[in-house]
Formats: C-alpha cells, structure tokens, sequence
C-alpha cells in the first residue's frame, strides 16, 4: 500500500474570476506564526493607576515589517490596485485590497491585476528583501460583498492591535 498524499482543501472560490475587480479582505501568516513582523506596543489600560493616561497600543514593526509596509506602499501607487487599509501585525497582515478595472479605448473592461498575483508580488519583494521566505505557503481571503462586511472588516482591521490578545492569530 502506498503512502497517500494528503488532500488539502480548496481555500478559494471554485468557479471565481479573482482578477474581477472587487474589494477583498486577506489574511497573510508568517511561516509558523512566528513574531518576525514586529511586536504590539501599548496598553488599553492606564499608564498609571492613578490618571487616565492610555498608551493606545500599536505596531512596531521590525525590519521585516517595514519591507512590508513598503511594498504596499508602492503598489498603493498605482491606479490598478489599492490597499485601502492594512495592519501589520506580529506574525500576520490583514488588508483589504481593491482590485480596479480599466477600459481600453473601445470601451471594454480590460483586467489588469488577480489577487493571487499581488500576494505574489508582495510574498516575492519582501522575501528578496530579507533573503528568506518568512511567509506561510498560503493566504486567507474573503470576498467583500457589501458595504456591510466592508465596514465590519475596515474596523477589525484597525482595532487590531488594541485587541491583539483577543485575536485569533495571536500567541505569546
């Protein structure tokens, strides 16, 4: 009997053009979870005991999540795709990107980015920037479908880091 490869599971939309012009929310892991990005700084609770002084937690990101921060900052450059708001956490990156739609001079909607290839491009300039992949293989995305779900996730994306021990991703 031969050993039998796993069957991973499909994590994308069978039958979804991923290069349709959209919103989505995606969800990027460092390889093993591990705190490469940076480290969450801040407390929501007072300074001090005795004022009501907060340090409103935030990200500081290592080298690594500079390189990151950089890349999205170039492709934000563009009039084809759009990171219209991201957090840089420890050991992941949740965005959401809007990919656009052009028409060409005959008025036909011409496609000119896919996700997979912008999580590519990302994945591949901060991998040569540090020189080694300190991604995880795959990535987390969701369909945005309403104003609705985008407001949800815009507003996750930035208490984030205020509610960092509560996520999902989250390990000491």
């Amino acid at each position: 009997m031969k050993d039998e490869l796993p069957v991973r599971k499909r994590i994308r939309l069978q039958h979804y053009d991923y290069s349709n012009a959209g919103y989505y929310y995606v969800t990027i892991c460092a390889k093993s979870r591990r705190h490469i990005f940076g480290k969450v700084v801040g407390t929501s609770v007072p300074a001090r005991p005795q004022t009501d002084q907060y340090t409103i937690p935030y990200v500081e990101l290592s080298q690594i999540g500079k390189y990151i921060d950089s890349a999205i900052t170039y492709y934000n450059s563009n009039d084809i795709v759009l990171f219209d708001k991201y957090v840089v956490m420890p050991n992941h990156v949740h965005m959401i990107i809007v990919i656009r739609s052009k028409a060409d001079d005959r008025g036909r909607r011409r496609i000119y980015a896919s996700l997979q290839n912008i999580i590519r491009n990302l994945k591949s300039y901060v991998t040569k920037q540090v020189g080694f992949s300190p991604w995880q293989e795959r990535f987390h995305d969701h369909v945005i479908r309403d104003e609705k779900d985008y407001l949800r996730r815009w507003q996750y994306i930035d208490n984030n880091p205020v509610k960092w021990a509560e996520d999902e991703y989250y390990t000491e």
